[in-house]
């Protein structure tokens, strides 16, 4: 008799590197300890970056493969439409595709279960029509989560914008945030953004279950609360951290900036980097070279060209960039060439992060980076951008208390004294000796969260039998 071949998953992840590589890490988990295959289907409205091409190329181990759906047309959308609405509709009008694709796969594989990120609900009327079980992949916080499980709730409590509420919302399990600080698409609910983002949190009561990308000792409560079972809520899975680890696969040092780290004491730079997508102004990528040149701390900045429209430029163009040292004051680079490296556009960020060298990390607060700096134990300097950014900053510095976060003058910059000051307040102050400690001992939870026995771990064990059960019956 044939060997029958593997229970199969289905994932469908939307636009964005910061999306794809939670989904890849998860897949992996489930093709290597549980014994799966995964297809990931790609919905594109367009070619593929390089750096997408290159990392889906490189999806280990064989058990993971993937399909590009074909590239759907946006041109009837606004220059500068908001993400949540083109990723939405990269997905919605992806639908005849991707019916073909799982129509096709029927005959040949076990589908377990189909698997969306977190914009891609309008998938679920597919896994419907063909009995296939709908999960939703979470991959920024719990507390996040906890406010697209609350925003149909919330849309029909709240008659102002959310940013003008005079006292801090309250969601179950979270701290209290104010509504200037929830996610940058629910800001203006007369937006298309606003609209999908409520659209799709509408439709998260139809998942089976929803797996986000944290663990139980870096959200308790939040966690806690999504656990507590209520009627049409599906059951939360917590099965991170789930990241890109620097020991995954070969990394080309091009910009020599590994090299210069051997070079340098243990935890003595700080690693600056705004993630695949993050933009500063001209004004505040001049504010941040003189505040770094003026804080005398050894630094290692990816700069990227700036924009003065928006804060996401780089989101679907990770590699489209000018030369962004044009833009840097004179004669920065050369006056902080004895304690500071500048690398243009991108560096090995999981490489560099596990460095003995690294002591701190200013970042965008976006999610992967985050959870990066936790499994390194490295202390953080919280400057968000856009996303869901601010929510993370707040419960960086605020609840879990591993940031610290500069202020914002009147002129919406953060000027270079008010770097300079935090930058060493995290390299050699108190506030950065009791942030560094408290993400130490994050660290050791990470890794035992993830360890043969940890809750994540247990959860993700849990959640392929149910799988493997559903199709065995």
């Amino acid at each position: 008799m044939a060997e029958q071949p593997p229970p199969h998953i289905v994932i469908l992840p939307t636009p964005g590197m910061g999306h794809l590589i939670p989904l890849a890490e998860f897949a992996k988990r489930l093709v290597l300890h549980h014994h799966f295959s995964a297809t990931f289907l790609i919905p594109t409205d367009g070619p593929l970056s390089s750096t997408q091409k290159s990392f889906l190329e490189a999806l280990i181990p064989s058990g993971i493969s993937h399909l590009l759906l074909p590239p759907i047309n946006l041109s009837d959308l606004p220059d500068h439409v908001h993400i949540e609405t083109r990723i939405s509709l990269t997905v919605t009008r992806s639908l005849p595709s991707l019916r073909q694709a799982l129509q096709s796969m029927l005959s040949t594989t076990r589908l377990a279960a189909f698997v969306v990120d977190l914009f891609g609900t309008d998938a679920f009327d597919l896994a419907f029509e063909f009995n296939v079980s709908p999960f939703i992949f979470f991959p920024s916080t719990a507390m996040a989560l906890s406010v697209f499980l609350h925003l149909p709730i919330l849309d029909g409590s709240v008659s102002c914008e959310y940013r003008d509420l005079p006292d801090p919302i309250q969601i179950p399990g979270c701290i209290p945030i104010h509504g200037k600080d929830l996610l940058d698409p629910v800001q203006d609910r007369t937006n298309d953004s606003y609209k999908w983002v409520l659209h799709h949190a509408k439709r998260y009561r139809l998942a089976e279950g929803v797996m986000v990308n944290s663990f139980m000792e870096l959200e308790p409560g939040a966690i806690t609360a999504l656990q507590v079972e209520e009627p049409g809520k599906p059951p939360v899975y917590p099965v991170g951290p789930l990241i890109q680890l620097s020991s995954d696969r070969p990394v080309e040092d091009g910009s020599g900036c590994l090299k210069w780290l051997d070079d340098q004491p243990r935890g003595s730079v700080l690693f600056i980097s705004f993630g695949s997508g993050g933009t500063l102004s001209y004004d505040q990528l001049i504010e941040l070279a003189f505040g770094l040149e003026m804080s005398e701390r050894s630094f290692l900045w990816v700069v990227r060209s700036p924009n003065d429209k928006i804060a996401n430029a780089s989101f679907f163009s990770a590699n489209s960039q000018n030369d962004p040292f044009a833009f840097l004051p004179k004669g920065f680079i050369d006056r902080t060439k004895g304690f500071g490296l500048v690398v243009p556009s991108w560096a090995p960020q999981a490489q560099i992060l596990s460095h003995g060298s690294t002591g701190g990390f200013l970042t965008h607060c976006g999610w992967n980076s985050t959870l990066e700096s936790v499994v390194h134990g490295v202390p953080l300097i919280a400057w968000p951008l856009y996303a869901e950014q601010k929510m993370n900053a707040v419960m960086l510095t605020k609840d879990i208390k591993v940031a610290l976060r500069p202020r914002v003058g009147e002129n919406g910059l953060i000027d270079r004294l008010e770097i300079a000051k935090v930058v060493k307040g995290l390299m050699e102050g108190e506030e950065g000796k009791h942030a560094c400690s408290r993400m130490s001992d994050l660290k050791d939870a990470a890794a035992k969260a993830i360890s043969d026995d940890g809750t994540s771990t247990k959860l993700l064990a849990k959640l392929a039998q149910k799988w493997k059960s559903k199709i065995s019956n």
